[in-house]
Order: C-alpha cells, then structure tokens, then sequence
C-alpha cells in the first residue's frame, strides 16, 4: 500500500501544479482584459469630451447667429415703421 502511495504522490503533485498554472493564466487573461475595458473606457471618456467641447462650440455660434438675427429682425422692425410713418404723412399732405 505505501508503494501504491509513493506513485500516488508525484500524480497529485503535477494535478496541483497544472491547476496552479492554469489559475494563473486565467488571472493573467482577467487581467488583460481589465486592461483592455480600462483602456477602451478611457477613450471613450475623451471622446465624449471632445464631442462635448464641439457641442460647446456650436451652442455658441448658433447663441450668437440667433442674437444677430434677432437685432436684424428689430432693426427691419424699425425701419418699416419709420416706412410706415412716412407713408402716413404723405397720404395727409
């Protein structure tokens, strides 16, 4: 019985072994994949803000063509009135 020990042995230290390399590898795997999602979210986290600094942007140039389009608007306001006025006076010469 103690022969079949001894044989028994070295088989259960390989089976420990082998599942020891194993676990490794599959932390080593976990680990790079890790990596790769943190890599992956970082880029995308600097996408959103350049999309966001572009969206920044066009917000500011679409305030400032509504602000020009609005003083144009009362500007023609303005001048039709001063039209208008000076329509009135002619029609009571």
């Amino acid at each position: 019985m103690s022969n079949k020990l001894w044989k028994a042995i070295p088989v259960a230290l390989f089976v420990a072994v082998a599942a020891g390399c194993a676990s490794t590898s599959a932390v080593d795997e976990a680990k790079a994949a890790a990596a790769a999602a943190q890599k992956s979210a970082e880029e995308a986290k600097a996408s959103a803000a350049a999309a966001e600094s572009s969206a920044n942007s066009a917000k500011a140039t679409a305030d400032e063509a509504l602000r020009v389009a609005n003083e144009a608007n009362a500007s023609a306001q303005e001048a039709n009135t001063k039209i208008d006025r000076a329509f009135q006076k002619s029609m009571y010469k």
